[in-house]
Parts: C-alpha cells; structure tokens; sequence
C-alpha cells in the first residue's frame, strides 16, 4: 500500500462515518489540528501514541498505523502553482507579499529565513457582519545564514548588525 492509498481510504472512513476534522482531531490529540489534518492528509506524521489513537479510530492495521507514523514526503502531489482556488489564493498571499514580508523579515532580524520546521500555526473563525473572516497566525523560528569561514571580527551568522 502507497502512502496516497492509507490517506484514501482515511478519507473514505471520514465520510462514510461523517466524522468532523474536529472530532478526528480529539480523537487522535496531541497537537495542533492543522498537524493533525495534515498527518491524515500525508504531509505531516503522527507520533506512536497518536498512530495508535488514529488505528483504533478508524479500524487500521499494523501496517497502516505504522505508516501514520513514517516521515512523508511532504508536498508529493501538489500541484504547482496550486489549481484548487483556496490553496492557490494562499499561494497569491506570499507570491504578492513574499518580497514585503522577506523584506520585513530581514530589517527586523537580519539574513535569514523563518523555519517551517520549528514552526506553530493557528486558524480560527472570526465573526463579522459582512461575513465572518479566517485568521491565520504563523509563528516560525528565525534561522540566520551562516556565513562560511568567518574569521577575525566577521561574523559568523546573519543576525541583524546592530
């Protein structure tokens, strides 16, 4: 069984069972329920104990539990750019603010990146009148370049010079 087959029939149980994200997510616990709804989708992986959780839920083998718990290869099978207009508009987000909020980055921390790795997200649903609003908050660890084979007074890493 392939990785895109488990996530298939994770899916299929998901509907047959008309099952939320949210109750999944309780269910299997432990982190955020983007992580979560990730692992079930492929890109993210479960720990032991939430694979074990996620078996028992939807009825899974050892093997496939097993799978839940494999580092995936993550972003196999999407598309680029994005066809799906939900994730393409995210995908327009950082395509027209990617250079103002590189920019930002930079002056505020130095050269560098923000880490999708040591990374939090949170999305709640924000009441309005004119129609109520996602809000998306990304939190990534600042990683500055490393400049090779500094020497003297150079520094070694990109941190913002004071």
């Amino acid at each position: 069984m392939k990785r895109r087959d488990l996530t298939e029939k994770l899916l299929d149980i998901k509907r047959e069972k008309h099952w939320s994200w949210r109750h999944i997510c309780d269910e299997i616990g432990g982190h955020s329920e983007v992580l979560i709804v990730g692992a079930i989708l492929g890109q993210m992986k479960l720990t032991k104990p939430q694979a074990a959780n996620a078996a028992r839920l939807f009825g899974l083998s050892s093997t496939e539990q097993s799978m839940l718990n494999e580092v995936p290869m993550r972003g196999e099978g999407v598309t680029m750019p994005p066809t799906d207009p939900l994730i393409y508009r995210l995908y327009e987000l950082v395509m027209v603010n990617g250079p103002a909020w590189k920019a930002l980055i930079e002056e505020e921390f130095g050269d560098g990146i923000m880490s999708a790795i040591d990374f939090d997200m949170v999305m709640e649903r924000l009441p309005n009148p004119k129609g109520d609003r996602v809000k998306i908050v990304m939190s990534g660890k600042f990683l500055p370049y490393k400049y090779y084979n500094a020497s003297g007074n150079n520094q070694e890493y990109g941190y913002k010079e004071e």
